[in-house]
């Protein structure tokens, strides 16, 4: 497993930019529940974020492409709006404990 950030570092209804290794990775808190995904766009191949290190689109309901606007469930990382609908974030396995949030290998 791989140490990501202590739990308060990914607070609720928020995101957050991590990287292991060079994996780039975005992390999503919603309900008291972390999401993780790695951090690529299906249609481009390319980072969701630009400069911003922020994910969520202005309701902070969905993961947002600020490249050209594609908008992912929170939840399972399914593209409901944008050039690449019904394709999906590639999620990936997370562990929250006492010590904070890991990245499941």
């Amino acid at each position: 497993m791989h140490y990501l950030c202590p739990s308060q570092g990914l607070a609720e209804g928020q995101s957050r930019a991590f990287s292991v290794d060079d994996l780039l990775l975005l992390g999503v808190r919603r309900q008291g529940q972390v999401y993780l995904y790695r951090n690529n766009c299906p249609h481009r191949g390319i980072p969701l974020n630009s400069l911003k290190e922020t994910f969520l689109d202005d309701s902070a309901s969905l993961i947002y492409c600020t490249h050209h606007g594609a908008l992912f469930l929170i939840e399972t990382g399914e593209c409901v709006a944008g050039p690449c609908e019904g394709e999906q974030l590639q999620a990936l396995d997370c562990e929250e404990n006492s010590q904070g949030i890991w990245l499941k290998v």
